[in-house]
């Protein structure tokens, strides 16, 4: 009746035979059953508010090639990447060309995964050109205490979890999912902790992967929420080649000033309205840019970042060059790194400035790699002048200290920490904002991208050293620094 391709959203069908699906139900369910864009455009056009995007062509695109077996899917909030992966993309999974057995869509909770079951089972209820075309469906509660619908002809169905449930050893006779869908699995609460993300991983790669069987296929939808999410990690394990998946990112507006969907938001206008609505300049870079920001109660702003082109030529105004080191000894890939931040220390008085110098090291070094990095960079900076060497002083660090005053650096000092990571870096905003510690224009990249993103950064090593460094830098000035009344005038 119409030619089989491997990607029929890109096949063009003329007016004739739209017609055709019209008023033809053979035609029109040969059709849909090989297209999901066309399946979409014709069960679901009431979900079409707008003129098509050509994300949303991707997105169909994306379903229709099975042999992608991992999909995980960033996008704008309001991009449709719900109404199309979530509700239309498992039914056309069982009932098009795919002939899936056993589709899982898994939510952060059980209020979720209630709520797309009733919004599917509405459109099969109240769907009648659906129904008629490729019912009849039955919807029963099974032993996992989720709800399912049945598609008994095809001896198939949908189910809908939560990640607050146990859902490995599911079964739909002799089928294990052969399609698992995930959407919104974390929320910004969620993410908030390192805990809370761990253990969103943790369930998704303990208990939904192992759901399946070897030839299941897994899609992913979400939003940004934190460059450490469920979505980012995979990103991460694909990049690393842990996994083999496609990763695909939808913002907005991209970086050229690109609208995504022009037919939504065709003016400025629009784009504004839209921004007005989220109320929060935080959730719409975060939920429409994708773009990670700190919380509101961030530390450092980009705005307390000064940089210096050269350093200072008086060498007669040098008076130190403090060295900061935040000590890590596992060299694995999720582990804290090593961080060494040297700031050297010029001027008098009010004059008194300290310039973060150039070669940040944020690396993973075993213990002999370490006390040579450091041994290296000592011999360095004293080229100019006198250095000392912070070191924060718990666990093995201890030892390090010993073994370095051992081996000739003789000016180290450990540190005593006695506050949380964030007082410590609060006590260092004073310099920051007043300019009294500056930034080289390049070479402290990570530095200051650890330090603006504090809290929402993956790793915050760089920003131990650095205040371990500024820290002294205070203690050691503390009558010219003293509240910051030498430079506030």
């Amino acid at each position: 009746m119409v030619e089989k391709s491997k990607n029929q959203t890109n096949a063009t069908i003329s007016p004739d035979l739209i017609n055709r699906m019209i008023t033809d139900r053979k035609v029109r369910t040969a059709i849909v059953r090989q297209s999901h864009f066309y399946f979409f455009n014709f069960y679901f056009a009431h979900y079409i508010k707008y003129p098509t995007a050509s994300f949303h062509r991707r997105f169909f695109q994306l379903t229709e090639q099975d042999d992608i077996k991992n999909l995980f899917i960033v996008a704008f909030r309001g991009s449709a990447k719900s109404s199309i992966f979530t509700m239309s993309y498992p039914l056309w999974a069982i009932l098009g060309q795919q002939q899936k057995k056993f589709v899982l869509i898994v939510c952060q909770t059980r209020t979720q995964a209630k709520q797309h079951m009733m919004n599917l089972r509405r459109e099969l209820e109240g769907n009648i050109l659906l129904k008629n075309d490729l019912g009849p469906f039955q919807e029963e509660n099974d032993e996992w205490g989720s709800v399912s619908l049945v598609f008994s002809k095809l001896n198939a169905r949908i189910t809908a979890a939560s990640s607050e449930q146990s859902i490995r050893g599911l079964r739909h006779n002799q089928h294990r999912p052969d399609l698992i869908i995930g959407d919104d699995l974390e929320d910004i609460a969620s993410v908030k902790t390192k805990e809370g993300r761990q253990k969103t991983y943790q369930w998704f790669t303990g208990e939904a992967i192992p759901a399946g069987d070897k030839n299941t296929r897994t899609i992913i939808v979400g939003n940004l929420l934190h460059e450490d999410s469920l979505l980012m990690h995979l990103k991460q394990n694909i990049d690393e080649g842990l996994i083999d998946g496609v990763f695909k990112f939808y913002p907005l507006i991209n970086d050229e000033g690109k609208v995504a969907w022009p037919g939504k938001y065709p003016t400025k206008n629009d784009i504004e309205t839209e921004k007005k609505k989220t109320g929060n300049e935080n959730a719409w870079q975060r939920e429409y840019l994708l773009k990670i920001v700190p919380e509101e109660d961030q530390v450092v702003t980009r705005d307390m970042i000064h940089y210096y082109d050269t350093l200072p030529g008086d060498v007669n105004g040098y008076r130190v060059t403090l060295l900061g080191v935040d000590l890590a000894i596992s060299q694995k890939e999720n582990a804290d790194k090593t961080a060494m931040v040297a700031i050297l220390i010029h001027g008098f008085d009010k004059d008194i400035t300290g310039y973060v110098l150039p070669g940040i090291v944020n690396a993973r070094l075993n213990f002999r790699q370490t006390l040579e990095k450091i041994k290296e960079l000592y011999v360095a900076l004293n080229i100019q002048g006198h250095t000392k060497v912070s070191i924060e002083k718990v666990q093995y660090q201890a030892v390090a200290i010993e073994q370095l005053r051992n081996e000739g650096i003789y000016d180290v000092e450990g540190i005593t920490v006695t506050t949380d990571k964030r007082s410590r870096l609060a006590s260092c905003t004073g310099l920051l904002a007043t300019g009294k510690i500056k930034f080289p224009r390049h070479g402290a990249e990570e530095l200051i991208s650890q330090l603006t993103g504090f809290g929402v950064e993956r790793f915050d090593d760089a920003v131990d050293a650095f205040t371990l460094a500024a820290r002294e830098f205070i203690a050691e000035y503390i009558e010219q620094i003293f509240a910051g009344v030498m430079w506030a005038d």
